[in-house]
């Protein structure tokens, strides 16, 4: 749903696309991920499920899109050149740009065991030398 509302806002997509869309990339992932989801060690594989783009598109969401006729060069027009998503079984974060704040999409409660382990996304944010920027912008 996330990355349709993205899709979405630029309004070049119709709904009927956006749920073609939405159920291929569904589908995508939960193929891809078939063999990569412990919810009993959430943390684990998490780096295997990050969807990213990063001026380069993730090939799930490009594979998804193309179910709807969304070329490359639209898919860049439509969407942030960098997105960072972070599928966990417990919990959806997405980060926009390199330096953006994290913001969580899902949050389900977690099994005690699971507590205190270090998340793909949480050891990236250990190694960050400087703070989040915020970013406003204006529009003219």
């Amino acid at each position: 749903g996330f990355v349709s509302s993205l899709l979405r806002t630029r309004g070049c997509v119709s709904e009927q696309q956006l749920q073609v869309f939405s159920g291929a990339l569904r589908e995508a992932l939960a193929e891809h991920y078939k063999h990569h989801w412990f919810p009993e060690k959430p943390f684990k594989g998490s780096g295997y499920r990050c969807i990213r783009i990063n001026h380069k598109m993730d090939p799930i969401i490009s594979k998804a899109a193309s179910q709807i006729g969304l070329s490359l060069p639209q898919l860049y027009q439509l969407l942030p050149s960098e997105l960072t998503l972070w599928v966990d079984p417990y919990e959806v974060s997405y980060r926009i740009g390199e330096d953006g704040s994290i913001c969580v999409l899902y949050e389900a409660s977690k099994p005690p065991s699971s507590y205190g382990m270090l998340t793909c996304k949480n050891q990236m944010m250990l190694g960050r030398t400087s703070p989040s920027k915020n970013y406003i912008m204006t529009v003219s």
